[in-house]
Order: C-alpha cells, then sequence, then structure tokens
C-alpha cells in the first residue's frame, strides 16, 4: 500500500497577509535601486530556481522515508531475479548459549541465505496445491490460517482442530501418498541446503516443530493468532529451533502485495520477496530479528520448515494415516 502524502501545514491567513504585505513595502522603497542594475532580475530567479530544488529535493526526501515501511530500505532478495544462490554471515547472538549445544550443529556461523535453485517452481505449485486442499476443510476468521501435516492442527474459525481426528477418514481424500512423499523430498532437500551453506552435517539436523503451512490474505485478525506482523526471534519464540526455514508457494505483486519478509537489523531493514519455489533460510537467534508485512491484496502460501540440533525436540516426517 502506497503511503499517504501529508500536506505541507498551512499557516493562518494573517501571518500570510502580514508577509505578502512586508514583500510589497520592499518592492516599493527598492523599486529605484533595482532600476539601476539588470542582474537583479536574473538574480531572483536563479535564488527562486535554487529554493524550488532544494524544496522539491526536501519533499522527495520526506517521500522516500514515508514510502519505505519502518525503515525498509534494501531488497535483498528481487521477486524478479532467479538467485542460484545468496549467503550472509553475520555475528551470532548469544541465545545459543542459554541453551544445550550441539557441537558439529548448534550455530557458531550465523547468517541467513536466499535460493531459487533448490525447488523448481513447479514443485512448489505441487505443494501449494497440497496447502489449498488441506485448509479448504477449515481456515481462520482471521486473516492467517495454518496446516500442519506432522500435529495435524488446523487453524478453523477462531480455533484450532486436529485433521486427522475431527475429520477422519475424509483426509484420505485430500491427500496422498505422492503428496506426503514430494513433501518429504522437498524438506530433504532444504535440510542439506541449509547443512551446506553452513557447514554443518544435515545428518545432525532434526525436523521440529512447529513445522505447517501458511496462508495469509487481508481479512482483519479476529484472535492474536492472526496478528502475523509482529518482529520476533524465531530462538525465543521456540527454544528448540537452530535453523528456520520458508518455502514460497506464490509470487510477490502477482499472487499477492505486501507480504514481504523482513529482517530487522540495526542498521537497516532488508527484504526477501516472496517468489514460488523460493527458499530463504537462516539460524533462528536474534541475529536475525523478523517479521512480514501485512499483506493488502490477494494470498500468500508459504511454508516453515524448522530444525533443531537436539534430537529430543526433533519430530518425523508426516504420515498419511
Amino acid at each position: 500500500m502506497a503511503p499517504q502524502r501529508r500536506s505541507a501545514p498551512r499557516g493562518p491567513e494573517s501571518g500570510s497577509g502580514t508577509a505578502a504585505a512586508q514583500d510589497r513595502g520592499g518592492r516599493r522603497h527598492g523599486s529605484a535601486k533595482k532600476s539601476r542594475g539588470q542582474p537583479e532580475p536574473r538574480w531572483r530567479w536563479l535564488k527562486a530556481a535554487c529554493l524550488l530544488c532544494s524544496a522539491a529535493l526536501g519533499g522527495l526526501l520526506s517521500w522516500n522515508c514515508l514510502s519505505a515501511e519502518d525503515g525498509v530500505t534494501e531488497v535483498l532478495a528481487p521477486h524478479s531475479e532467479n538467485l542460484q544462490g545468496k549467503f550472509i554471515e553475520i555475528p551470532c547472538s548469544e541465545d545459543y548459549d542459554s541453551h544445550k549445544r550441539f557441537e558439529g550443529c548448534t550455530p557458531r556461523k550465523c547468517g541467513r541465505g536466499v535460493t531459487d535453485a533448490v525447488i523448481t517452481r513447479e514443485e512448489a505449485e505441487r505443494i501449494r496445491r497440497i496447502a489449498e486442499r488441506g485448509l479448504s476443510l477449515g481456515g481462520s476468521d482471521g486473516g492467517a490460517s495454518i496446516l500442519d501435516l506432522h500435529s495435524g492442527a488446523l487453524s478453523l474459525g477462531k480455533h484450532f482442530v486436529n485433521l486427522y481426528r475431527y475429520f477422519g477418514d475424509k483426509v484420505q481424500d485430500i491427500f496422498t501418498e505422492e503428496d506426503f512423499a514430494l513433501y518429504r523430498d522437498v524438506r530433504r532437500r532444504i535440510q542439506q541446503r541449509i547443512a551446506q551453506d553452513f557447514g554443518i552435517s544435515s545428518s545432525s539436523m532434526y525436523l521440529t516443530k512447529p513445522t505447517f503451512f501458511s496462508r495469509i490474505n487481508n481479512t482483519e485478525a479476529k484472535t492474536t493468532h492472526d496478528e502475523y506482523w509482529h518482529p520476533h526471534v524465531d530462538k525465543v519464540t521456540y527454544g528448540s529451533f537452530d535453523y528456520t526455514s520458508l518455502l514460497y508457494l506464490s509470487d510477490y505483486t502477482e499472487d499477492f502485495g505486501g507480504g514481504r519478509f523482513v529482517f530487522m537489523d540495526a542498521s537497516s531493514n532488508k527484504t526477501v520477496e516472496p517468489r514460488a519455489g523460493r527458499v530463504s533460510f537462516f539460524t533462528s537467534g536474534s541475529e536475525n530479528l523478523h517479521r512480514v508485512e501485512k499483506v493488502h491484496w490477494g494470498t500468500r502460501y508459504a511454508i516453515t520448515i524448522s530444525f533443531t540440533c537436539n534430537p529430543d525436540h526433533g519430530i518425523g516426517d508426516p504420515v498419511l494415516m
């Protein structure tokens, strides 16, 4: 959504009138002197031009500040680019020190990466259809709905139900073994890419909860579960998280507006613009404070796939019951 333009403050008419009167008086007293020198009109024109340029520049800077939502100033991954891989290393936070460390897995190298080379757009479309079919059974009354194939959690109105218990055998008509096989394969490839970029063994990582599909639109939030846009740290919210990934299943500006992923850095915010098949991944500590912009139109689909280094917090791949 474009920011609203702010009108310049209008002074009292008495003040404007006084200034105009003073200007007219100055011209009367100075007319004799001005007639002696021809360069004066040109000087006044140049001065006016400079003032107009300054005003225009000031307005442009003000507009840029207003249009950069909440300080977003850099696009880390434009949706129009097909990225083979981009990785940025950043210093680790101290969040991991308050949890049991697992050498060879717990982050010592922290950062964030984006790639369009792990999952194809066709595979993303197939995964999206899994989400669409599952969420067709329910959906939040607000703007954010989730579907967790592992636990069975499904948004339904203002609450959650267990998909497998609530719908029973009907689930067999919604999903297929091929759906779950694709889901497992996608998870495996993302896990391997994370391990590769962070220099760890993928076998030391364990899938953890929550791992879930999300569907976001511009419907007004009805509960706190619908308020997805607040800044947060995954390691603080979910202590088991060590590595977080998101697979985007729809396209920014084509399927929805707003909804960009924002890393909130101290110097400047950096955004990832969703693109079907794009994988964004990062270490889960405070070094990667983030949020999602509000979706202004359309529907945004994604899947959050999270990993832990602690085998006690690991979960298995979903199985069609």
